[in-house]
């Protein structure tokens, strides 16, 4: 069976965007500091394999295209669609099907995307559906809560960057239990810790 997983780019204090994040744009427009969660993706002189105009250093690049290659479908919540301009019809990855994880209607979704409104369990068990052999990457700390709090997760994998940004949207969300991992890689980068943890069980 597949994989299930989330990777996110993250403050060490564990933000995803800053004090006032912007609902129509991308989490980093005129957040000052916070835009450095996203700086590694292209201040580098290795171009991604899957992902035009990403421009990566050496060890960045080869773990990002590793981690992208095997992702088959996306679900992503609600708030990180909409503050990532619902990915202009089409979805973070350039060729996963996107699942948008919602419980209220979404006029926008384009025929591209599929909107599902009876939870995460329906939303990972139809993303499988469609992802074959490949694993079903989940976007957004609310879906990824929901998602640890269904015991639906095997892998955490945080994109550390060294700053601390002291407030803003933080990626984990309050959980009913803890959760235990186990680490699997941490590998140094300029600008970023790429740290790969199992969910242990």
């Amino acid at each position: 069976m597949s994989k299930v997983f989330s990777a996110h780019a993250v403050s060490v204090d564990g933000y995803i965007s800053g004090r006032t994040p912007d609902g129509e744009e991308e989490f980093g427009r005129g957040l000052g500091d916070a835009t450095m969660l996203f700086d590694w993706y292209f201040d580098g002189d290795t171009p991604s394999r899957l992902f035009d105009g990403f421009k990566l250093s050496e060890p960045s690049a080869r773990f990002f295209d590793a981690i992208a290659a095997r992702v088959g479908a996306t679900v992503a919540g609600r708030t990180t669609y909409e503050h990532s301009g619902h990915w202009g019809g089409g979805g973070p990855h350039p060729t996963a099907p996107l699942f948008v994880l919602s419980h209220r209607p979404a006029p926008e979704i384009s025929e591209r995307q599929t909107l599902v409104t009876t939870g995460i369990e329906d939303a990972i068990a139809a993303a499988r559906a469609v992802a074959g052999d490949k694993d079903v990457a989940v976007m957004g700390g609310g879906a990824l809560t929901s998602a640890l709090e269904a015991d639906l997760v095997d892998e955490v994998i945080l994109h550390q960057v060294p700053i601390l940004l002291g407030a803003g949207r933080g990626f984990f969300q309050e959980l009913p239990k803890h959760v235990r991992l186990r680490p699997l890689e941490a590998i140094p980068a300029p600008g970023v810790t790429h740290l790969r943890y199992e969910v242990a069980r």
